[in-house]
């Protein structure tokens, strides 16, 4: 029983530390830039996938032209939603080349799952409408290492 105390309460500071970290937003995470055409992009960079995960969660705003790009290992089809995460975006799901292949706006703090129609290995979240103000749509290309790279 000494040993299940101990055991216990380390699980407890774990836990609590853990669900903490998660109950706020993800702002340090490294950046890059893409170029939509002549539009630039500061993106956030998610590659692991705890970063993944967390994304824009809990988010109260996001300047325009800021996003958050998701970056996986290989393409497949990638599906997201917006669970704690209040602000309106807009998910582009992208090609290994920076084509965009599909554009799925997302209502916040919703459980609806918005897929990719192919296998791609990124996805850029954006503010809901910043791509159609730009004239950005399928088939559209974005430029910038993480797609010069392979």
């Amino acid at each position: 029983m000494k040993l299940f105390a101990p055991t216990v309460m380390v699980l407890a500071l774990v836990t609590g530390i853990s669900a903490q970290a998660q109950s706020t937003p993800q702002m340090d995470l490294p950046r890059t830039q893409i170029t939509a055409g002549m539009y630039l992009i500061n993106a956030q960079v998610a590659a692991t996938p705890q970063q993944r995960s967390t994304g824009l969660m809990f988010r109260q705003q996001m300047p325009q032209g800021e996003g958050m790009l998701f970056v996986f290992e290989q393409p497949s089809q990638q599906c997201f939603w917006m669970k704690n995460t209040p602000l309106p975006l807009t998910a582009a799901f992208v090609a290994d080349d920076g084509s965009i292949v599909n554009l799925v706006d997302m209502k916040p703090l919703s459980t609806e799952s918005h897929c990719s129609s192919k296998p791609v290995r990124y996805v850029l979240e954006m503010n809901q409408g910043w791509f159609g103000k730009k004239g950005l749509k399928a088939g559209s290309k974005l430029a910038g290492p993480p797609f010069s790279a392979r």
